[in-house]
């Protein structure tokens, strides 16, 4: 297989543990270079600590998706660092299911801020560079809650929505505009991660660990679509992959 991964300058947010992690530990084994993006920052040093004694390229640096300053920052490190951006991975993520009726009204604002702000805030700070440059590819994860409605994640099927409708016009005008900015959405199902963590309703969160207990299976399965989508040839896009257990019925 062609390696078109190697050299390649790759931003990673919500990359301190799950996804994240294991798409920067692939990538960075294909030889790209990473700029690796979280607020865990003594988390991401780790991980970078890793990577380097592996043979790799990496860097990281604290990261808050909910603020533009913080992203446009993270896009600065990476260029000052390698030169050049290819990619940015915009992987960070917050699930606090529960019913509507709960009224969680402050758990639906942090998935507005960090589900659709992050993302957005993540593309405003890139763009420029990927314009300027004439390349560039977007790769975002959504969820199969981003494909069809189910119970207790009214506002995370909303944020999801959102990153698949979003993404959708990015390539669309990317194409028309000619700036041959390249997209990947991703929609995985029960992946084991972090991401249950955030639940704070005791009986979702209780069903959705049954759930990931008897489905779940490795964010390694999630980062090989990852490098999948970055290795293809600069004139191809495959720009959705829905993922999940072959034994689960989402």
């Amino acid at each position: 297989m062609d390696n078109n991964i190697s050299g390649k300058t790759v931003i990673i947010t919500g990359a301190s543990s799950g996804i994240g992690e294991a798409t920067a530990r692939l990538l960075a084994a294909r030889g790209a270079r990473l700029v690796l993006g979280a607020r865990r920052e003594d988390r991401l040093n780790t991980i970078v600590e890793a990577i380097r004694k592996d043979g790799g390229q990496a860097i990281a640096q604290a990261l808050d998706v909910t603020s533009p300053d913080s992203n446009a920052a993270i896009v600065e490190r990476a260029k000052a660092e390698f030169g050049r951006i290819d990619a940015i991975f915009l992987n960070a993520g917050l699930m606090p299911n529960s019913p509507i009726s709960a009224l969680k009204t402050d758990e639906w604002r942090q998935m507005v801020d960090v589900n659709i702000s992050g993302v957005l805030n993540g593309v405003a700070a890139v763009m420029p560079t990927f314009v300027a440059q004439k390349s560039g590819h977007v790769i975002a994860t959504s969820s199969v809650a981003g494909l069809k409605a189910y119970p207790t994640t009214g506002v995370y099927c909303g944020t999801k929505w959102f990153v698949r409708a979003f993404m959708e016009v990015l390539r669309m005008e990317s194409a028309n505009e000619g700036t041959n900015i390249r997209t990947a959405t991703i929609y995985p199902a029960a992946i084991n991660t972090e991401l249950l963590d955030t639940i704070s309703h005791a009986g979702v969160s209780e069903g959705m660990r049954a759930l990931y207990n008897q489905y779940g299976i490795a964010p390694e399965r999630v980062a090989d679509v990852v490098a999948y989508a970055l290795n293809l040839p600069a004139d191809t896009t495959v720009n959705e992959f829905t993922i999940g257990p072959a034994n689960q019925p989402w």
